[in-house]
């Protein structure tokens, strides 16, 4: 299905019937991420999932935005829907779009979860330091090849170190907008029952990063789940559908 929402085309499916959930998928996936857990859960409650702004079939913002502006049309498009979410299920850079919303009162629910999410920003500076050395390393040493060429080779430059910035390249200033925000101070704010679901071997949220939401989070509870990566909800999704029913 689509619509559009603040000029925007988005695209998002909806099943099932009952109390709402909302997926919030991460940086340059879509909402087909979430295909398990929509069937399986849309059998108990009803289950959106969409593709934001400059991912899946959804139409790119024609400007560069953080995550405050991802936090105000995920409301506006739930306004345009007259939807209330009963709670929200947000995966890596879905969960912190969910804890900002949430934190201002952008975005309204009775319940989160989360999961691998991202958020802690201000205690890597090593990786982002790394980072822009490949970044400076890859022009260098590929300004000669063809343009093609040139953007693939550095999309593996920052793959080595877990960077998403080349993934969705034409959201690049987006991505660096969206890495400076750390929520810390925002999952302190947080107010309302809260599920952490982490994985062991995630290269892109180590378990540290879990372990201080979680004290961060008042009253949240944290479930680590082991020979596991990041895509959690896919790599163990009938437990994870499990461990989120439980917890709604």
């Amino acid at each position: 299905m689509q619509i559009i929402v603040d000029d925007l085309l988005v695209t998002y499916e909806q099943n099932g019937k009952g109390k709402l959930l909302l997926l919030l998928h991460g940086w340059a996936d879509d909402h087909k991420t979430f295909d398990y857990l929509l069937s399986s859960l849309s059998k108990k409650y009803q289950v959106m999932a969409l593709d934001l702004p400059g991912f899946g079939d959804s139409q790119s913002p024609n400007e560069v935005w953080n995550l405050d502006n991802y936090t105000r049309f995920i409301a506006a498009f739930l306004m345009k829907l007259k939807l209330n979410p009963y709670a929200i299920i947000g995966h890596s850079n879905g969960g912190a779009l969910a804890i900002r919303g949430l934190s201002d009162g952008v975005l309204k629910a009775d319940k989160l979860v989360l999961l691998a999410s991202a958020g802690i920003r201000n205690t890597n500076k090593t990786k982002r330091l790394v980072t822009k050395i490949v970044a400076k390393v890859g022009k260098i040493s590929t300004f000669w090849l063809p343009k093609l060429t040139r953007q693939q080779l550095r999309r593996k430059l920052y793959g080595t170190i877990g960077s998403d910035m080349l993934v969705a390249p034409h959201l690049q200033e987006t991505f660096k907008l969206t890495v400076s925000q750390d929520l810390q101070d925002d999952a302190s704010k947080l107010n309302l029952p809260t599920l952490l679901i982490n994985a062991d071997r995630d290269p892109a949220i180590p378990i540290s990063d879990a372990k201080l939401f979680n004290k961060l989070i008042k009253g949240s509870k944290l479930v680590v789940l082991e020979s596991t990566s990041h895509f959690i909800h896919q790599e163990k999704n009938a437990e994870v559908v499990k461990i989120i029913e439980d917890f709604l």
